[in-house]
């Protein structure tokens, strides 16, 4: 079933149904009021006749005494102490009331009861009779245009159930109308956006704070995220393309030239698999870079631990130094305690220390200290430095800068973009400050716990 016809069906349904509660509630009270307004007015009745009756027994026939005081449509009898009937004068049409059963209670009774189904008022009420006995007198009166006036109230609401129940299915509809519209628009454009490949998105007609907006707004903003996400893959996989082509390129080529003429030149050979060498180490850093960015935040398996900060820095400037033969100075001004990924940490500082020594031949210099509650490595490079309008682009995947990012420097544009990433996911921050031909300062922040001990060192 659509959602439209169950919105109609439902929302019509419990209409009716509130609809029905409400006139049969309507119809049962008004029927309760006008019963006992009917029987209050009867009782009243009998209490002014009883001092009549009584007064007037010795000298008037009670016959003729009870037809003075008997009201219309009704009967008017005295029922004797033993239980038999007395003397009852009936009017006319309710000769039948002589048949129904009597009884004799002894006090003041009211009720409605029916007879041929049709409702009376029953009223009894003790009086004494002849030698000082007490009997009752009793009268049962029709209320036959009292329920008259309750069928033609009955037949009134129900009309009025129905008709409003004609209008109930209209509102309905165009009600199902406003809600599911925005609904097939939505389901119409992911068809389209399906069929063609091409993303669109929903019009929508005015702001609004009901969720049909909001649903709308959302799937907009999706369809944008969707939309920037294929551009950036595309552009991944273009630049990823370009960026394994040229070293397959260099490969294909030395391998070809050996298979012509290295057999015979000993020294085309050592320099064809020199390159082949480089190339291969190259793609296999970069095919390690892809599948680290490939990564999604969730993926990212974080170990933190507690290291003390600058001993983690001073054995990975060790190594550093072992394996590029360049001159690094460090300065600490306190000995800083973190909480960290100890690996993530030192591969974002490996990345940042690449960059310094393949853009400068100067010395690098790296200091630790504390600033605004935060642990702050900088490592400070005497390179040409980087343009002011493209500081803000270095982080995005396979960016270079022209003048300093060129092949010859073996960068690929991805390493800045793993920092960013995995800063982000220890919850650090990198930042880049530069002036063209003044050299390059690469800042981490870093949430840190305590900090003591002030001291200066120079490695």
């Amino acid at each position: 079933m659509k959602l439209q016809t169950k919105i109609n069906l439902y929302s019509a349904v419990m209409f009716i149904v509130l609809l029905l509660i409400i006139n049969t509630s309507i119809y049962f009270t008004f029927s309760r009021m006008m019963f006992d307004s009917e029987l209050k007015r009867v009782t009243g009745e009998v209490k002014q006749t009883v001092p009549g009756i009584s007064q007037a027994k010795a000298s008037i026939p009670i016959k003729d005494l009870l037809r003075a005081h008997m009201p219309v449509n009704s009967m008017l009898q005295i029922v004797n102490a033993d239980g038999t009937p007395g003397p009852a004068v009936t009017s006319t049409g309710q000769e039948m009331l002589r048949e129904a059963p009597v009884t004799f209670t002894n006090k003041e009774q009211k009720k409605i009861v029916e007879y041929t189904n049709t409702p009376y008022a029953f009223v009894s009420i003790p009086i004494i009779w002849n030698d000082g006995e007490v009997a009752e007198l009793q009268l049962t009166q029709s209320l036959e245009s009292t329920a008259n006036n309750l069928t033609i109230l009955k037949f009134v609401l129900s009309a009025i159930t129905i008709l409003a129940s004609i209008p109930v299915f209209f509102s309905a509809r165009l009600l199902s109308n406003f809600i599911v519209s925005p609904i097939k628009s939505l389901i119409k454009t992911m068809k389209e956006v399906q069929e063609s490949g091409h993303y669109k998105r929903i019009e929508l007609r005015k702001q609004s704070k009901d969720e049909l907006y909001q649903l709308g707004e959302t799937f907009n903003n999706m369809i944008g995220q969707l939309e920037l996400n294929h551009e950036k893959q595309e552009q991944f996989i273009s630049n990823a393309s370009h960026e394994l082509k040229t070293p397959l390129t260099v490969i294909e080529a030395y391998a070809n030239l050996l298979k012509r003429r290295g057999k015979e030149a000993p020294e085309l050979f050592d320099e064809s698999v020199e390159a082949i060498q480089m190339e291969s180490h190259r793609m296999k850093d970069l095919i390690e870079q892809f599948l680290l960015l490939a990564k999604h935040d969730e993926q990212w398996k974080v170990e933190q631990k507690e290291i003390q900060l600058n001993s983690f820095i001073e054995e990975s400037i060790r190594s550093f130094r072992a394996a590029f033969k360049r001159e690094i100075q460090l300065k600490t001004m306190e000995d800083i305690t973190i909480k960290t990924d100890s690996q993530k940490l030192k591969q974002i500082f490996y990345i940042l220390m690449d960059n310094a020594q393949k853009y400068s031949d100067a010395p690098i210099q790296v200091n630790i200290r504390m600033m605004n509650q935060k642990a702050l490595i900088e490592i400070i490079d005497q390179g040409i430095g980087i343009p002011k309008e493209e500081l803000e682009k270095v982080f995005d995947r396979f960016y270079r800068v022209e003048e300093s990012r060129s092949r010859k420097s073996g960068g690929f544009g991805l390493g800045l973009s793993l920092a960013k990433e995995l800063a982000d996911v220890i919850n650090a921050e990198i930042n880049l400050i530069s002036k063209e031909g003044s050299g390059t300062t690469a800042q981490l922040k870093i949430e840190t716990g305590l900090s003591s001990n002030s001291h200066n060192e120079s490695v």
